[in-house]
């Protein structure tokens, strides 16, 4: 079962979705993660911390129930 997590109609970056969600405290974290590839975007794993994220993204992470953005 997928979650949602609403980020509006601003521009936000997949590191800051990964705080937002609280799949990690800090920002250090995040890009960790990203950088060793535990994070996918629509089904690819994406290594980009600056990502640019829109509504109806995909992020998966092994361990957490998939997240669509709204």
């Amino acid at each position: 079962m997928a979650e949602t997590l609403n980020v509006g109609d601003q521009e936000i970056n997949l590191t800051q979705v990964l705080k937002l969600a609280g799949w990690v405290l800090s920002g250090g974290e995040a890009k960790m993660l990203i950088a060793e590839g535990f994070i996918r975007v629509n089904g690819e794993v994406e290594q980009r911390k600056r990502r640019k994220m829109a509504v109806g993204d995909k992020v998966e992470m092994e361990g957490r129930p998939p997240l669509i953005l709204a």
